[in-house]
């Protein structure tokens, strides 16, 4: 009996045990799919659409800029005009300054009713971009810009939001220490977004951050547009290169 015993629990054990190795797998960025397509190329904003006073293509990257004399009112968006892709995966490499704040829309409303503080709104998930280490105010929380939900889930978060309006978190991907090891202050990191369904992965330097499922009914989830932030209020920068997007099947 002790005999059968051990066997069954070192068989248990196999089950539900998972090498460390495979962990570190499953918390990987997936290799690049063979199908992506850059979205910048390199000399102009051509294919996207933003106001010209803001945003410009400087040394082979986008730049966007507000100062005390050249300022937006409300949040205003480099949009991308090439579609309003569903189910895909998205990768980009950026940076921005400390003084303020950026972000990624992605399946994102452009906004043109006659009310919206500038002709480049977009309300929609935004991936948060920030020039800091300490969590919660890091780069790659999803925030649901121009709605009353917010931060929906923050870096660290395995989360759901249910059809109720209630957010669960189920699970932890990253401490506040590994972030610090992981993000690069006052310089490059890539991102990658992956979509599909209700289901969102963000990942940062190849390191999964935010895993979030939307079970909102009042969120749509099929498609909308891409577009890069700048924040009103203080006077900042954000710098954008690398943009590549894969539309999955």
């Amino acid at each position: 009996m002790i005999r059968f015993s051990l066997l069954a629990l070192t068989a248990l054990l196999s089950a539900v045990w998972t090498p460390a190795g495979g962990q570190d797998a499953a918390m990987m960025a997936p290799p690049e799919p063979s199908n992506m397509v850059s979205l910048f190329n390199g000399k102009d904003l051509e294919n996207w659409s933003g106001d010209p006073r803001l945003w410009s293509v400087r040394d082979g990257v986008i730049r966007g800029e507000t100062t005390d004399e050249v300022s937006t009112t409300g949040n205003t968006f480099l949009i991308w005009q090439g579609g309003a892709p569903a189910d895909f995966e998205l990768r980009f490499v950026y940076r921005c300054s400390t003084s303020n704040n950026s972000g990624l829309q992605y399946r994102s409303k452009h906004i043109t009713e006659p009310s919206a503080r500038n002709a480049w709104v977009v309300r929609g998930y935004q991936h948060e971009m920030r020039n800091e280490l300490d969590l919660p105010n890091v780069s790659g929380f999803i925030y649901d810009e121009g709605s009353k939900r917010g931060r929906v889930c923050l870096v660290g978060e395995k989360a759901v939001w249910t059809a109720d309006g209630k957010k669960e978190v189920v699970g932890n991907l990253i401490d506040a220490e590994s972030f610090k090891k992981l993000f690069k202050l006052d310089d490059w990191n890539e991102s990658v977004i992956i979509a599909r369904g209700n289901h969102i992965r963000h990942y940062i330097n190849g390191r999964l951050v935010v895993d979030f499922t939307d079970e909102d009914p009042n969120m749509a989830h099929s498609e909308g547009v891409i577009a890069l932030q700048l924040h009103a209020g203080k006077p900042m920068w954000t710098e954008f290169k690398s943009i590549r997007l894969a539309e999955l099947n």
